[in-house]
C-alpha cells in the first residue's frame, strides 16, 4: 500500500511538474499579467461641442418635460421630493441642471478591492477593466450545444477567466446557473466568485435582499469596517427603458450605494422598441436615464462610487429582432463616452457584442467592432468582454477564449507606441546597415520575447504544416484550449476559517426561506 502511495505520489508530483513548466513557458512568451490597464492612447472625441450641447440639452428637456417613473419604491420618491425634484405620481421630473449639481459628490475615480490586493483594481480617469459577459441563461460548446446554465458552468468560467491574464475582473452572473432556486443562487454565485478567483467581482442586484446578502459576504471576506470604507463589490443594476426605473433596480442600487459600494447604472436602450431609431435621440435618453440613476445613489450616500453605463444597441426593422455589433451603438458608444467625461464620472461602455449563433466570422466581426469602440470612447469598465453570443441569450465557451485573446492584443493596442532608446533601436541600424536583415542582431534577441503579441489562438503557420496537423479552425482550437485552461486550473489560496464563515452565511440564509424556482 505504501509503495503504491508513494507511486501515486510521483505520478502526482510529476503531473504538477508538467503543469508548472508548461505555465511557465507559456508566461514567459507574453508579458506578465496586468492588474488592470493604464491606458496610453487618447480617447476618441468625434462630437463637436455644439452638438454635446444639443445632446444635453436635449436629454435635459427630457427630464424636465416627460420626466422618468419611479415605481414601487416610496423611499427612492421621498428622496427625490426632498431634493426639489417635482413628484406628480411616481413620475419625477428634474430642473435643468439638478441632476448634474447633485453628481458632483461622486468620485471621478476609486478602486476596488480584490482578497488579492495584487489583483485590486481602479476605475476611471486612465483605466481600462475587462471583465467577462453577464446574464447568459444559456451556455454553449461545440461538444454539447446549446443548453441551460449549470452552477458547474458558471464555476467553470469564473476559472477560465481567473486563468487569463488578459481578463481583470470576475464578473457577476456569467451564465445563469438555473439548476439553484432562484431566490438562493446568489448566494452559490458569490461564494464562488470569492472561492475559484482572487479579482474583483459584481453581486446580486434581482432583490434588494440579495444585493444586502452579496455586501454582507464581503463583509465576512474584507472585514465590516473596511467594506464601510472601501468599494469591494459593483452591482449592474439596468433602468426599464424608456424612461422607467422598477422598485426592484432602484432598491438594489440604493443597497449598494448605502453600502458605499459600486452601482454600475445601465440603461438598455434597443433602437426602434425601447428607444428611437436615430442615434442622437437614443443616446439622449440614455443620458437622461443614467444621470437619474447615478444621482439617486448619491441622495442615498453622497460620495458613494458609481459608474455611468451605457448599452445602446439596434434592431432588424424588417423582422424586429434585435441586432448586436452594429456600427450605429458603435459610433454612439463614441459620444456617450464624451458625455461621461463632462459629468466626471467612470464609464463602462460596450463590450463584446453579436448576434451570431456560433464562435465565427460574424461573431468575432460585430465583437471586435463594439469592444474597438468601448476601448476608443474611453470606457473604464467593460463589461461583456469575453463569451457574449447569441444576443446574450449564450455564454460560449469557445468564444470565452477567442475573446480573451483579443482581449490580450487590446492591451498591446492600448499601450500606444513607446519612445525611448531602446524603442527607436538606432544601435540595430547600426549593425545590420543597409541591405540585410533584422532577424538576428542583437537588438531583435534583446526584444524577440515582447515586441509583437503572440496570440495563443491565432495560427501562423505555412498552409502545408498546418493541414498536416489537422486543418483546425479557430473555434475548434478554442474547444482545446478551454478544456486546457480548466484541467491546469488552480485555485488561489483562500483562509480556512473565511472559507468557513461563508459557507455557514450561506447554509443559514437557505434555511431561512423555501425555495422558489420562478
Amino acid at each position: 500500500m505504501e509503495g503504491a502511495a508513494a507511486g501515486r505520489q510521483d505520478e502526482g508530483s510529476s503531473r504538477r511538474a508538467g503543469r508548472q513548466g508548461r505555465r511557465e513557458r507559456a508566461a514567459s512568451a507574453q508579458p506578465p499579467a496586468q492588474p488592470f490597464i493604464r491606458r496610453a492612447i487618447p480617447a476618441y472625441d468625434i462630437l463637436s461641442e455644439e452638438g454635446l450641447l444639443r445632446i444635453e440639452h436635449t436629454a435635459e428637456r427630457i427630464l424636465a418635460e416627460i420626466g422618468i417613473e419611479f415605481r414601487d419604491d416610496p423611499e427612492a420618491l421621498e428622496l427625490w421630493r426632498r431634493a426639489g425634484a417635482n413628484l406628480d405620481g411616481v413620475r419625477v421630473r428634474f430642473e435643468p441642471g439638478m441632476l448634474a449639481e447633485i453628481l458632483k459628490t461622486a468620485p471621478r475615480r476609486f478602486v476596488q478591492h480584490a482578497r488579492n490586493p495584487a489583483r485590486s483594481v481602479e476605475i476611471g480617469g486612465d483605466s481600462v477593466v475587462f471583465s467577462p459577459a453577464y446574464g447568459s441563461p444559456f451556455v454553449m460548446d461545440l461538444d454539447r450545444g446549446r443548453r441551460y446554465g449549470t452552477l458547474e458552468d458558471f464555476q467553470n468560467f469564473i476559472k477560465l477567466a481567473q486563468s487569463s491574464p488578459w481578463l481583470h475582473h470576475s464578473g457577476g452572473t456569467i451564465c445563469e446557473p438555473v439548476d439553484l432556486p432562484v431566490n438562493k443562487r446568489h448566494l452559490d454565485m458569490v461564494q464562488s466568485h470569492i472561492r475559484y478567483s482572487d479579482r474583483p467581482f459584481m453581486g446580486s442586484v434581482t432583490a434588494e435582499e440579495r444585493a444586502e446578502d452579496s455586501i454582507e459576504m464581503c463583509r465576512i471576506l474584507f472585514g465590516s469596517d473596511f467594506v464601510d470604507a472601501n468599494c469591494v463589490i459593483l452591482g449592474n443594476v439596468n433602468v426599464n427603458s424608456p424612461l422607467v426605473w422598477d422598485g426592484t433596480m432602484t432598491r438594489s442600487l440604493r443597497a449598494y450605494a448605502r453600502a458605499n459600494q459600486a452601482a454600475v447604472i445601465v440603461p438598455f436602450i434597443l433602437g426602434g422598441a425601447m428607444g428611437p431609431v436615430t442615434n442622437a435621440g437614443a443616446i439622449a435618453q440614455s443620458l437622461a436615464e443614467t444621470m437619474a440613476g447615478c444621482a439617486l445613489t448619491q441622495l442615498e450616500r453622497p460620495g458613494a462610487p458609481v459608474i455611468f453605463g451605457n448599452f445602446l444597441s439596434s434592431m432588424s426593422l424588417r423582422s424586429g429582432s434585435p441586432t448586436f455589433g452594429t456600427p450605429e451603438p458603435a459610433v454612439g458608444s463614441m459620444v456617450v463616452g464624451q458625455l461621461a467625461r463632462r459629468l466626471g464620472l467612470p464609464l463602462r461602455c460596450s463590450g463584446n457584442f453579436t448576434t451570431s449563433k456560433l464562435p465565427d466570422a460574424q461573431a468575432m466581426a460585430e465583437g471586435t467592432m463594439s469592444m474597438l469602440a468601448a476601448v476608443h470612447c474611453g470606457a473604464n469598465f467593460i463589461l461583456h468582454s469575453a463569451g457574449f453570443l447569441d444576443g446574450l441569450l449564450s455564454m460560449s465557451y469557445e468564444k470565452f477564449m477567442m475573446d480573451t485573446d483579443l482581449c490580450g492584443a487590446l492591451h498591446t493596442y492600448l499601450a500606444g507606441v513607446v519612445i525611448d532608446d531602446n524603442a527607436l533601436a538606432m544601435d540595430a541600424f547600426r549593425e545590420v546597415g543597409p541591405g540585410a536583415h533584422f532577424f538576428g542582431c542583437d537588438h531583435t534577441m534583446r526584444n524577440y520575447r515582447t515586441a509583437f503579441f503572440d496570440s495563443a489562438m491565432a495560427d501562423n503557420e505555412a498552409f502545408e504544416k498546418w493541414e498536416a496537423a489537422g486543418a483546425s479552425d479557430a473555434a475548434t482550437r478554442a474547444n482545446a484550449r478551454w478544456k486546457q485552461a480548466l484541467a491546469e486550473y488552480e485555485a488561489p489560496p483562500l483562509e480556512t476559517a473565511i472559507d468557513a464563515a461563508l459557507s455557514d452565511f450561506v447554509a443559514r440564509r437557505k434555511a431561512e426561506v423555501a425555495d422558489a424556482w420562478y
